[in-house]
């Protein structure tokens, strides 16, 4: 099965990775990006931070209290402080588990708000994103965004950025205790914190690569597992499964080895992590003992000391982790603001035109050309006139354009030079929810969705009723089934609408495309997928819709083609000839030959129907 390409800035080698970390702001600028989403929830996420910090101090009180402990009732054999020293240190134990239990109560909110926030407005972005855009990304790629990413981003708001800010005050705070204890033991504190944070940021840098690497795979190991699935009668139906099965194996052993190089990389950073607060914590107890013997230390003195090292052990340890979950949301974040950030170019106008009234469905072309980003232009140059309530059919060889002319009425596409007008004005120039309220379209390929058949054909029209519905249905042909189906409108078609058959989805399409009663309707060959027994039914009910509407009919049928009024040959780009049928059929040989292919593929059609 082949795949769409996606973006360049995909590679899977670290230099890629490199470009577009370049390419892209720091770490800190796309961290920021984030505060709008985080700044209505402030309040909350100042508790937060408060409960954190004061959980932390209560747990460096601790030592200090053991200090006093051991240097006033221990060393002095009284016992009098003693049960409050003992007392203190329970309080400040109990105040430290109930701060914390504080934190994560009400951090949850707050950071699944943000994630629920931002993923409804990568929906909402991907719904006004043009579809050429959807033309170039995978789907995985977008649904990894939506989901991992995002994930990621959450735990990000929830944790790392609570306890980076909380960690590193409480790391100045420890610090500044064992100064006040010993300038000594701050030095030799000193001597394993720092080479931690340098050896920390070099880490973490080698680690942020590694991750958006991952990311990436990951996301087009969800693309393959999703084309398999919607694909999955074509991979039966060819015998592709097992040669899809290894693409899908490689791309797995791809993503774990990235992920086992991630590993690899915390686990060089935990063993330095581990290793150099040890380090530090034994020099400690060395000079320590020496200041001990030489009268300059109290025991309470080290043993307070070695207790705030030892506390301070994972606030330190941490901070590399910690840089590890920043850099792997900033990672994530930088996967979100590139769809965000890609440009919305179909849009309503700042001062939308109002539809004409009455309004009578005139189309023209005038002097339309369309091109594709590469350059490649499909139309040179289209000048076409609907009249109102006018049935054109637009027929031309297999990759003509036909599909992108149509495709311009609505505007899912812009051209590129000229213009396409209703009733005299640009369709550029009106509201695009007013626009796609009048034009009516049907596609080759029906797409359904997971939702019931009066919800699947009353999509484009708000508050459509039951009786609008069934007349749809009726001028579609698809009422006898819709009824036969368990629960009738009601029924729940399944994803795709795979459990009907391709003409039961195209005749719902086509039933959506007609509920609205639109004064302009294109249908880019809506009836393929039916027998030429049904075809005529659906046909001769469209006749009946058709009058007083203004229809752009695709054809790759002679018996859709007795449809239109008047037909339009494209090919080269341009409006080669236009008339009736009959007199293209008299004048025009290479219309007789188009048509002499298309009769040939419904003979086909109608031998394998019978």
């Amino acid at each position: 099965m082949l795949t769409v390409g996606r973006p360049s800035y995909f590679g899977d080698d670290l230099e890629g990775a490199h470009r577009v970390s370049d390419q892209r702001n720091s770490t800190i600028r796309t961290l920021r990006r984030l505060w709008p989403y985080v700044r209505p929830h402030r309040a909350r996420m100042t508790v937060v931070v408060s409960a954190t910090m004061l959980a932390m101090l209560c747990g460096l009180g601790i030592p200090l209290l053991t200090q006093r402990i051991v240097d006033g009732p221990i060393q002095n054999k009284q016992t009098e402080l003693l049960p409050w020293l003992i007392l203190g240190v329970l309080v400040l134990g109990v105040s430290e588990a109930t701060l914390f239990y504080i934190r994560r109560k009400i951090v949850a909110r707050p950071a699944a708000e943000v994630e629920a926030r931002m993923r409804f407005d990568l929906y909402q972005h991907l719904q006004r994103l043009p579809v050429a855009f959807h033309d170039r990304w995978q789907s995985g790629q977008l649904l990894s965004r939506a989901t991992n990413d995002l994930t990621t981003v959450r735990r990000f708001v929830a944790f790392a950025v609570v306890f980076l800010i909380v960690n590193s005050a409480v790391v100045l705070i420890g610090l500044g205790i064992i100064a006040a204890l010993s300038p000594w033991l701050l030095i030799v504190s000193l001597c394993g914190a720092l080479p931690l944070m340098v050896i920390s940021y070099f880490f973490e840098k080698k680690f942020k690569v590694v991750a958006r690497r991952a990311q990436d795979q990951a996301g087009d190991l969800t693309t393959t597992v999703e084309e398999s699935v919607l694909g999955i009668r074509v991979l039966k139906a060819f015998g592709r499964g097992p040669e899809l099965s290894k693409r899908f194996l490689a791309q797995a052993h791809e993503l774990r080895a990235t992920e086992l190089n991630k590993i690899s990389i915390l686990a060089a950073l935990w063993s330095v992590l581990i290793v150099l607060p040890e380090l530090s914590i034994a020099g400690m107890l060395g000079v320590g003992a020496i200041g001990i013997i030489n009268g300059s230390m109290t025991v309470g003195t080290l043993i307070a000391a070695v207790a705030v090292s030892a506390y301070l052990r994972w606030p330190i340890d941490s901070i590399g982790w910690l840089l590890a979950e920043t850099n792997q949301a900033a990672s994530a974040l930088e996967r979100y603001w590139e769809v965000i950030d890609s440009p919305v170019t179909i849009t309503s106008p700042a001062e939308p035109a109002p539809l004409p009234t009455p309004l009578r469905g005139h189309v023209r072309f005038e002097g339309v050309r369309f091109a594709f980003e590469d350059g490649n232009e499909v139309l040179s140059g289209i000048d076409l006139d609907l009249r109102p309530g006018e049935t054109v059919a637009l027929v031309g060889a297999t990759g003509s354009g036909k599909t992108t002319l149509t495709a311009l009425v609505p505007r899912l596409a812009d051209v590129t030079g000229g213009r396409v007008t209703i009733d005299g004005v640009d369709v550029r120039d009106l509201a695009l929810e007013d626009l796609r309220r009048v034009v009516g379209t049907a596609f080759e390929e029906p797409v359904l969705f997971s939702a019931s058949v009066a919800e699947n054909v009353g999509l484009g029209v708000p508050d459509v009723s039951e009786a609008a519905v069934r007349e749809a249905l009726r001028v579609a042909k698809a009422e006898e089934f819709v009824d036969a189906l368990p629960w009738g409108l009601a029924t729940r078609i399944g994803e795709q609408g795979l459990s009907l058959s391709g003409g039961q989805r195209q005749r719902l399409a086509l039933a959506r495309a007609v509920v609205g009663r639109p004064a302009v309707l294109v249908l880019d060959d809506p009836l393929s997928a039916l027998d030429v027994h049904t075809e005529a039914e659906v046909e001769a009910a469209l006749r009946r819709v058709l009058r007083g509407v203004t229809a752009l009919v695709v054809a790759h049928r002679p018996s859709t083609v007795q449809l239109a009024d008047r037909v339009a040959m494209l090919a080269g780009g341009r409006i080669t000839a236009i008339g009736t049928h009959r007199t293209l059929l008299e004048t025009n040989e290479e219309y007789r030959r188009l048509l002499s292919n298309m009769d040939s593929e419904e003979i086909v059609e109608e031998e394998v129907a019978s």
